[in-house]
């Protein structure tokens, strides 16, 4: 193997072996920073939840807009109070029905905060989050 693969592959694990660090060190902390080479990486715990379907199903294409406008509204709503940062259904997802990225500090705000949705609360929707990190300041493009 070459000397620069044996480089990169270094660099992989000394990545690696600080994100497992700063990981266990920072649950209470949503930030932290590590610097490789000259550039600084920030990364951030965000809550990462699955929409997936639920229990309850309609037929009726008049009621299945109504709650898709009113979930729109609801997902609206938190992203204007600046808790959801990206949000989407899956094409072709079967039970998943889309993900959602909330900046809040714990899983159970954002179960709190998606739990007001509307087709969440009548069973259309069930939800299962986690904590995400991230590098600050990704934009999707």
């Amino acid at each position: 193997m070459n000397r620069f693969l044996k480089v990169q592959k270094m660099k992989k694990l000394i990545f690696s072996i600080i994100l497992i660090v700063f990981t266990f060190s920072s649950f209470a902390q949503r930030e932290f920073s590590y610097t490789e080479g000259d550039t600084t990486y920030t990364m951030k715990r965000y809550v990462f939840m699955m929409l997936n379907s639920g229990e309850t199903k309609s037929k009726d294409s008049i009621e299945t807009a109504m709650f898709q406008e009113k979930h729109m509204a609801h997902l609206n709503k938190l992203e204007k109070q600046g808790k959801l940062i990206v949000a989407g259904p899956f094409e072709g997802g079967g039970d998943h029905r889309g993900l959602l990225i909330f900046d809040v500090e714990t899983v159970e705000d954002a179960l709190k905060l998606q739990g007001e949705d509307p087709s969440v609360k009548t069973g259309r929707l069930k939800m299962e989050a986690f904590y995400w990190w991230g590098a600050k300041g990704t934009v999707l493009k």
